[in-house]
């Protein structure tokens, strides 16, 4: 277990600093920082000066080893956009996004799991076909297409729920909705084929020929063999709803760290985007490490070598 633990702690690091390297990269090959942040207007003495402060003047390979120095030292760097430091932001704006990305999973999990279930245990009834449409949808219709449906009917026409801000929960419906229903979809799939599957063991049929209620088999037999594969996908979707939250903050005007990044780019805001970048990695592979952990709990046929 600790040989485990420590090479895959290794193999997070090697990959959070590749990911620290390729966003360093990328974001400078987007666009000229003073050409956009000061304009055609700037005088060269200004653009200089810009360069000077922020550092562009040195070559990229200075620029970089300072930026890591200072990532190791947990200072994230200022926005030069808002003149605020990025951790100070990124705390601000990270309990939105956490919201709205929790509340998406549970909604689509809270959705999945009994249609799931109980499609894969009805095979071609009402519910099975209802299960499946669900699924098709929710993994056919863009997340940002049903955002603005679901504005349109509930925000614009029924005038029923806000269609934009962060004002309680009534205001967190409608982005978690257009989140929750493409993963609802995924899931709903994953369950359904894993109970058919589940369902031809031989321990299935010596379980209903000893009398055992169809509840029971479910419960002793059927949730703990879907179990497995679904805390693989939840992992696995938590943090796509973290990273993919982009779009829909920005079409809700949701203040979280979409929406902060989506200004960033749009800005050239490079130490920001970095920031924000390198925070989402770092929930990423926490996330991850911790459903390979859960595997234990939940299968204890797993062995980590």
């Amino acid at each position: 277990m600790l040989r485990y633990l420590t090479l895959r702690v290794a193999q997070s690091v090697a990959l959070l600093f590749g990911i620290l390297v390729l966003t360093f990269v990328m974001v400078r090959v987007t666009g000229d920082p003073v050409a956009l942040m000061l304009g055609r207007q700037a005088t060269q003495e200004q653009r200089a000066e810009f360069r000077a402060l922020y550092g562009f003047d040195r070559p990229l390979s200075e620029q970089f080893f300072t930026y890591l120095g200072r990532v190791l030292r947990g200072d994230l760097d200022r926005s030069f956009s808002l003149g605020a430091p990025n951790a100070e932001l990124i705390g601000q704006r990270l309990p939105a996004t956490l919201e709205l990305a929790l509340t998406a999973l549970f909604l689509a999990l809270a959705a999945a799991i009994p249609l799931g279930l109980l499609s894969g245990m009805r095979p071609n009834s009402p519910i099975d076909l209802l299960a499946r449409g669900i699924s098709l949808v929710g993994q056919s219709v863009p997340a940002y297409w049903l955002a603005m449906v679901l504005i349109l009917v509930f925000a614009v026409q029924l005038r029923l729920l806000p269609s934009f801000g962060r004002d309680g929960i009534q205001s967190l419906i409608l982005p978690a909705s257009a989140l929750a229903l493409g993963q609802a979809g995924q899931l709903v799939r994953l369950i359904r084929s894993t109970v058919l599957e589940v369902q031809q063991e031989s321990y299935i049929r010596t379980a209903h020929a000893k009398g055992l209620s169809p509840r029971a088999i479910s419960l002793t037999h059927i949730l703990p063999n879907v179990a497995v594969p679904l805390v693989s996908v939840v992992g696995v979707d938590f943090t796509y709803l973290l990273g993919g939250s982009v779009y829909i903050e920005t079409v809700f005007a949701w203040p979280g760290l979409g929406s902060l990044l989506n200004n960033a780019i749009n800005g050239s805001d490079f130490p920001l985007v970095q920031a924000i970048t390198l925070v989402i990695a770092l929930f990423v592979i926490v996330v991850n490490l911790l459903t390979d952990l859960l595997y234990r709990a939940v299968d204890p046929r797993i062995r980590y070598t």
